[in-house]
């Protein structure tokens, strides 16, 4: 010790790893918060004392059968999809090394679509487990496809070749989804909601379907944090620390394709949603995949529950989608995040 500072307690800064943990066990509360909220607000007003009453105890009442086959389905599949969606997005900007990637934004959600309605109106499919393999063949076709796409030419890949790929594949198949919807007036009715990206219509038949789907392609991106962190230091270095990379991207492409193919067939297409919060919990912890899986799954459901609940007061009796309203906070952060890379790049 120097001698100036012989007999000074120096105050001690929290370890980082603690501070973290803390972080993401706020971060759950909060969480736990509006998943309250969320089965408390809606179309009917119902009082708080009356909601606490029936979820200790089902009377079989009128409110009862919108608390327990209504609002706690709706809140479940918030939980389910915000985290597949979230984990989703965090593991495709590591693959990619594009900060700009979104299952949204690169055509993986639009592959889903495609092939779910494809599998309505053209196959004759009409269960959510009939049709939600269509759904992890479309999203696993539309990521080869951008990825093709997007690393072609002299310069090979870069986030914005992959973005106007992904953008360019999801405008053609959202035509011909659209094509295949008009022939049909009922299809057409369902997937002018479901398209928007909505949480509405789920129930409990429907959760215990998909989630199997969601919590394997979760153990697997989560799995993968380690090995991501030397992803992100270049394929190079990444083989010199052990990594084996082919395995390691078939991991993190089947992680990415059971979490968007399971969360679009319960809830539509929803963009933004794994842009916002990895890049949003890179910025408060840092880029650990250790933490940034976690904190990202957690994170991700309070925006999409936040943004359900708001829709529904704001537009009471009806309701705004709970996509409508993540897109409408995501789009001015997409936009700024392709101006600072610009900016970065000049």
């Amino acid at each position: 010790m120097r001698p100036d500072l012989e007999g000074v307690v120096l105050p001690r800064r929290p370890p980082q790893q603690a501070a973290r943990a803390l972080g993401l066990v706020a971060a759950v509360g909060v969480l736990a918060l509006l998943c309250l909220l969320s089965i408390w607000l809606g179309s009917k007003e119902i009082s708080f004392g009356d909601v606490w009453r029936v979820l200790v105890h089902n009377d079989g009442s009128a409110d009862a059968v919108i608390i327990h086959s209504v609002r706690m389905p709706r809140t479940a599949l918030g939980l389910l999809v915000g985290a597949a969606l979230g984990l989703a997005g965090t593991v495709m900007q590591a693959l990619t090394r594009n900060p700009l990637a979104d299952p949204g934004l690169l055509g993986v959600s639009a592959g889903a679509a495609f092939a779910i309605v494809f599998s309505i109106t053209v196959v004759g499919v009409s269960s959510l487990y009939g049709y939600i393999w269509f759904a992890f063949g479309g999203a696993m076709a539309a990521t080869a496809v951008v990825y093709f796409l997007g690393t072609r030419g002299n310069a090979g890949s870069s986030p914005v070749k992959l973005t106007l790929a992904g953008a360019a594949v999801t405008a053609l198949l959202g035509s011909f989804t659209s094509a295949m919807v008009l022939r049909d007036p009922a299809a057409l009715n369902r997937f002018r909601f479901w398209s928007a990206g909505s949480l509405t219509g789920a129930d409990t038949t429907q959760l215990l379907q998909v989630s199997p789907f969601l919590l394997v392609g979760a153990v697997l991106a989560i799995a993968c944090g380690p090995a991501l962190n030397s992803l992100a230091l270049g394929d190079d270095v990444a083989v010199a620390l052990g990594r084996r990379l082919g395995p390691l991207r078939l991991r993190g492409a089947l992680a990415v394709t059971l979490l968007t193919g399971a969360a679009v067939a319960v809830a539509g297409p929803i963009v933004f949603l794994g842009l916002i919060i990895p890049h949003a919990v890179r910025f408060a912890i840092g880029p650990d995949h250790r933490w940034l899986l976690p904190y990202s799954a957690v994170l991700a459901p309070v925006l999409l529950l936040a943004a359900d609940i708001l829709g529904r007061i704001l537009a009471r009796p009806g309701e705004i989608r709970a996509g409508v309203i993540v897109a409408f906070i995501g789009a001015p952060v997409f936009i700024h995040l392709v101006r600072r890379r610009k900016q970065l790049e000049s």
